[in-house]
């Protein structure tokens, strides 16, 4: 199985989501701005073998198929919903199950969602730490949205909608020398 180019990883657990919604405009805003392939995965579709697994050998077929998709992807894109200040224990947990060195040097989009303004650090306090342990290469734009951003589940808000698209730009000057990548100004 080929690996999608841009990968999405949402730390929801129940659907409809806000955050794999958010997650998923992101990946793919950078797939169409740059003809790659892009794919958004959330804790749902790893399926119930994460909660038992202590190594990522324990996860089932079609978990251990999207945890190598996220290892493999060219850029990556985060989010989870803020859950006591915090990302929730099963995004954590799959990202336990990762090689350390795995994610070294791979650019990461962080994103987040929650209940109002006062989580808006979990991008910086929460999420960015744990892809610095990784020695991933976090974009310096992250951007956090509250449940007043979405109407009916999509992200509606032109703020944060333009600070997505700042994001994503971040995205473009990483992937500006990558052989078959087209620019969006081409």
């Amino acid at each position: 199985m080929s690996s999608p180019a841009i990968v999405g990883f949402s730390g929801n657990i129940t659907r409809p989501s806000k955050t794999r919604s958010f997650v998923d405009l992101v990946v793919q805003d950078i797939a169409t701005r740059h003809g790659l392939a892009g794919h958004t995965y959330d804790i749902d579709d790893v399926g119930p073998s994460l909660g038992a697994a202590r190594w990522s050998r324990d996860l089932d077929e079609q978990g251990q198929a999207i945890l190598a998709q996220v290892i493999a992807a060219d850029v990556l894109v985060v989010g989870s919903p803020t859950y006591k200040g915090s990302y929730t224990g099963l995004f954590k947990h799959f990202f336990d199950l990762i090689d350390p060195s795995a994610l070294r040097g791979k650019p990461v989009l962080l994103t987040a969602t929650g209940g109002g303004e006062r989580h808006a650090l979990i991008v910086e306090h929460q999420l960015r730490p744990l892809f610095g342990f990784f020695e991933a290469f976090t974009l310096p734009t992250a951007v956090y949205a509250t449940d007043k951003d979405f109407t009916d589940g999509v992200l509606r808000s032109e703020l944060i909608l333009k600070r997505a698209a700042q994001a994503v730009d971040h995205v473009a000057v990483l992937l500006a020398d990558r052989p078959g990548v087209r620019l969006a100004a081409e």
